[in-house]
């Protein structure tokens, strides 16, 4: 499956591939960038505040790193 698709199928669905939120800043397939999106994609889905937290920290990884959170 590419990469692409893949990203797009993780996002519809994040659940049928991760078992927890955390389990996405593990997926070394995917920049912060393209986590942070399927994070997002997941917080009506799952447990609101444990995505919340997983957010802030890779918006925290951006201001380290002096790339601008979406």
């Amino acid at each position: 499956m590419a990469k692409k698709k893949l990203f797009e199928d993780i996002k519809s669905n994040p659940a049928r591939f991760y078992r927890m939120p955390a389990d996405v800043l593990r997926d070394r397939r995917f920049a912060d960038e393209e986590k942070l999106e399927i994070l997002r994609a997941w917080r009506g889905m799952g447990d609101i505040q444990e995505i919340d937290g997983l957010i802030t920290d890779l918006e925290r990884r951006f201001s380290a790193n002096g790339h601008a959170a979406e």
